[in-house]
């Protein structure tokens, strides 16, 4: 394989293939990161355990700190079209320390949910073949697992161009399986063959009908990492056609999809099979783990199988498409001195972050089966603490958006909503729900495992962002780290690594365009 460093004076800065990308492939990668049928089947039932019939309600007001933040990453995305997003944001508008800090914060979600994804995906193509195992760490789920990871890794390795039109396909399978589902849950309640009718009812979606303050909290909590996942289309802002508009238009897109998705599905979901504790019921706690599995056969008869396909394409296509951020990540980490030098490298022939893609591609096999061949329990709890990074780094870069654009703040009625008031109640709401799952994880009843006496979620959240700690500072003992920490390769007047314009992609490579 050959690779090239790159290098920081050429016209197309990082080296990343520019004008690959237009407004419906950024939407895409968004959608299909956020994996939604795999989401709506890991969420639903937990969230209608919750609050029962408030669950509409409770996906919509996940919303809106996601919207608030999507505003965010569109302001700061068209001030600094930067595929180091966070990292990038938050070292301009804090300093190197938080800007680090707020980098690992989405390496390590990745690198987290990739080991989720291939596990799931495994597990589900073992099931389409009609084979359960007693345990997830079975060495047949972790071989097929492993391999999905690897060849995700090869895609994302190979170019973003085929990554997208893989994930046409993938993401298209799957809305074509939810747009089933939903379809089939009406038809069978108004024929009256379904389990539980339930009549459709304004009361879902009543915001004050909630009667348990700490159930609220919990279904808000569990509907809002289900849409994590859209800010993918940022990290690929450098590889758009229009990278100061496109990706922040493809985010806003990509939630706004996401809300009509998954209150959609949930409501077909209510109406088909009711709310009761029994059965097929989404109140029914055996359920609660995968909703599709207890109904696929009554709601499709023979075709149930679509929901399976439907479930593990969703977990093959966001392993494929988690990788784009992290990699494009520590590129521009590497960039600016903020990592050593050769995470910055770039494919001459693909124009992607070839050694960070297969570093993280490596990385999350070795996460994926070491900790599940120490404990299957550890990596469930490990990837219930995913929220904890999450609202770690959304929070900084709704912080960062305020404090970067702090001088003109209230120059017009615009700047006020969308740079002040909206990233402003995103990050104090992200911060809220990282403080208030932090608190539930310490619990030792709270997840799968107990470690050092308190809750193993917790320690491994709260751990994974120590440990990012750490690295931070072993890098800073590093000469080549001197320029960042003392904010001389990166800082709130350094000129991002990008054309200006969008016509400034339409170039030149070896005779042809790019």
């Amino acid at each position: 394989m050959s690779t090239t460093p790159i290098n920081l004076d050429r016209p197309d800065g990082k080296g990343l293939k520019a004008g690959a990308l237009g407004l419906w492939g950024s939407t895409v990668i968004g959608l299909a990161s956020t994996a939604p049928a795999y989401s709506l089947v890991a969420t639903l039932g937990w969230v209608v355990l919750a609050v029962g019939g408030q669950a509409p309600i409770a996906f919509v007001l996940a919303f809106i700190p996601m919207l608030f933040i999507a505003f965010a990453y569109r302001e700061l995305n068209n001030a600094v079209p930067d595929c180091g997003t966070t990292f990038t944001w938050g070292t301009k508008a804090f300093g190197p320390w938080i800007g680090w800090m707020g980098g690992w914060g989405v390496a390590v979600a990745g690198m987290v949910v990739l080991a989720n994804l291939a596990q799931i995906a495994s597990i589900y193509f073992w099931d389409l073949l009609g084979f359960s195992f007693e345990e997830n760490n079975d060495w047949r789920i972790l071989l097929v697992g492993v391999i999905f990871i690897a060849a995700m890794t090869w895609v994302s390795w190979r170019g973003v161009e085929i990554g997208e039109r893989i994930q046409n396909v993938l993401l298209g399978i799957q809305y074509l399986a939810l747009a089933i589902f939903v379809v089939a849950a009406l038809w069978h309640f108004f024929a009256g063959t379904a389990p539980n009718p339930t009549p459709f009812d304004w009361a879902w979606f009543n915001p004050f009908a909630f009667t348990d303050w700490g159930a609220f909290i919990e279904a808000i909590l569990l509907a809002i990492f289900i849409y994590w996942g859209w800010d993918t289309c940022l990290a690929l802002n450098e590889e758009t056609k229009d990278p100061k508009r496109i990706p922040g238009r493809a985010a806003l897109l990509t939630t706004v999809i996401l809300l009509v998705t998954y209150v959609s599905v949930t409501v077909a979901a209510m109406m088909y099979a009711g709310l009761g504790e029994t059965g097929s019921g989404l109140g029914n706690e055996a359920n609660a783990d995968d909703f599709f599995l207890a109904i696929k056969d009554g709601l499709l008869g023979p075709m149930g199988w679509l929901l399976v396909v439907a479930v593990m394409i969703s977990a093959i296509s966001s392993t494929q498409t988690t990788i784009l951020p992290t990699a494009r990540g520590t590129l521009a980490m590497a960039a600016y001195k903020a990592l050593p030098r050769r995470f910055a490298t770039v494919h001459p022939q693909y124009k992607t972050p070839s050694f960070s893609t297969l570093v993280m591609g490596v990385v999350a096999i070795a996460y994926y089966v070491g900790i599940s061949l120490i404990s299957d329990n550890i990596l469930q709890d490990s990837i219930l603490s995913l929220g904890l990074a999450i609202a770690f780094y959304y929070a900084i870069t709704g912080f960062a958006c305020v404090w970067y654009f702090r001088r003109s703040l209230f120059d017009t009625p615009r700047n006020f909503f969308y740079r002040f008031l909206f990233p402003l109640l995103g990050g104090l709401m992200l911060t809220y729900a990282f403080v208030q799952s932090a608190i539930d994880m310490y619990d030792p009843e709270y997840g799968y495992s107990v470690l050092l006496g308190i809750g193993g979620t917790f320690v491994m959240g709260i751990g994974a962002l120590a440990v990012g700690v750490l690295l931070m500072f072993l890098w800073f003992f590093f000469p080549r780290s001197k320029p960042f920490f003392r904010g001389e390769s990166l800082n709130e007047d350094t000129e991002v690594l990008v054309p200006e314009e969008p016509g400034d992609f339409v170039r030149s490579v070896d005779g042809g365009l790019a």
